[in-house]
């Protein structure tokens, strides 16, 4: 046990990226199958994609790589579409996306695909805000949302959402909320409130931590005194797997936390990287994912294309470029616009339903998995329309 809790302090400085969703053919309107909708005026859809390479990091270089691979992967998907995709590096700079957004606009882009850390899509947006194209970010910040920035990735608003329907249909409806004191335990700890309120439970109460292993082993038997006192029945923690959750599951249970009436749910993948599968702590743990089944199947298909595996991220590209070739017969050479995007039908892929809101957000179809032995199980499949479970 003492080997668990140093393995679990030592992944307290690192960081991770956990961006979710993969998709293997292309989308379309969930009303109906793609019948071949006709390309725009010049019979292409000009599609710029901003990617982190050129950086001379090489975490931005697989990210960027990894990014184009799903977009030509979607692109040669698609059936009786043309997209004209011209890729852009911006070596994770907001002043070289601002740049290169009006660059792509001047040479014709009708929609922007990226950029992928949030300051960037910010810059992004804000530079190309009067000419009609909209942004479709990879990233999953909420805050950037909005105007005509759109996120493609896996909000904390959706997961909270999904999290806590399944909880409280499931008797889990008393829930004291655990978070990090810094900006992303505050952002998850509002999302988490929000999701229960809309769920129909009650926060009983919420505590937090400071974000460091001495901040985690002092607070750990508050947590647990305040769980009892309140009668929570789950604990709703925003720790991730490279932060805090190693540890300070692992402290909740040596510090006699009842799993057997107190449900551990998680805002954050815990699957990720799969060896936090195997840690006591997170044993019996519910979290929010796309399909798995269907992710393998992306993630083979795009191994036995470019002969490696894709990032984490790289299926948030292939929805992009299959959205927006499922909405090419409306462009007629012009920007794709907001009302399309916006459709309440949403999007369909192989990895799960997907809708863009007019706030910029966005809401995918997402399983329920916990942790048992080991392995990842899914306990509610992911809905496969907007007006089926889960929504």
């Amino acid at each position: 046990m003492l080997s668990v809790i140093r393995r679990a302090r030592k992944s307290l400085g690192r960081s991770f990226l956990v961006l979710c969703t993969a998709v293997l053919a292309a989308c379309v309107p969930t009303g109906g199958p793609s019948t071949g909708p006709a390309t725009g005026a010049g019979g292409t859809v000009q599609v710029a994609l901003l990617v982190p390479s050129g950086s001379g990091q090489a975490q931005d270089e697989l990210f960027g790589q990894s990014l184009e691979n799903a977009a030509r992967l979607a692109i040669a998907d698609l059936s009786g579409v043309k997209i004209n995709l011209k890729v852009y590096k911006t070596g994770g700079s907001p002043a070289q996306a601002t740049s290169l957004a009006k660059q792509a606009v001047d040479e014709g882009a009708q929609v922007i695909l990226g950029p992928f850390y949030s300051e960037e899509a910010n810059a992004a947006g804000v530079a190309v805000a009067n000419s009609g194209v909209s942004v479709l970010a990879f990233s999953n910040n909420a805050a950037i949302a909005g105007g005509n920035v759109f996120v493609l990735g896996q909000t904390f608003d959706n997961t909270a959402r999904r999290l806590a329907s399944y909880a409280v249909r499931n008797g889990k409806s008393r829930v004291l909320i655990v978070y990090d004191r810094n900006v992303a335990g505050e952002v998850g700890k509002t999302a988490i409130e929000r999701g229960v309120s809309a769920a129909g439970g009650s926060v009983v109460g919420v505590t937090s931590y400071e974000f460091s292993q001495n901040g985690i082993v002092q607070a750990a038997s508050g947590i647990v005194g305040t769980a009892r006192s309140s009668g929570a029945t789950a604990l709703f923690l925003t720790a991730d797997t490279a932060g805090a959750l190693p540890l300070l599951s692992q402290l909740l249970v040596d510090n006699g936390i009842d799993r057997s009436s107190t449900q551990f749910i998680g805002l954050t993948r815990w699957d990720i990287p799969p060896a936090t599968l195997a840690l006591p702590g997170v044993q019996g743990g519910w979290f929010a994912m796309p399909d798995p089944g269907l992710q393998a199947q992306f993630q083979s298909r795009y191994q036995a294309a470019y002969g490696s595996s894709p990032v984490a991220v790289a299926g948030l590209a292939y929805d992009g470029i299959a959205a927006i070739g499922a909405l090419a017969r409306s462009t007629k050479g012009e920007p794709v616009s907001r009302s399309a995007l916006t459709q309440p039908a949403g999007f369909a892929g192989v990895s799960g339903i997907f809708r863009l809101l007019p706030n910029g957000t966005n809401e995918r179809g997402l399983a329920v998995a916990a942790i048992r032995d080991g392995q990842v199980v899914v306990v509610d499949p992911a809905p496969r329309s907007f007006a089926g479970a889960g929504f």
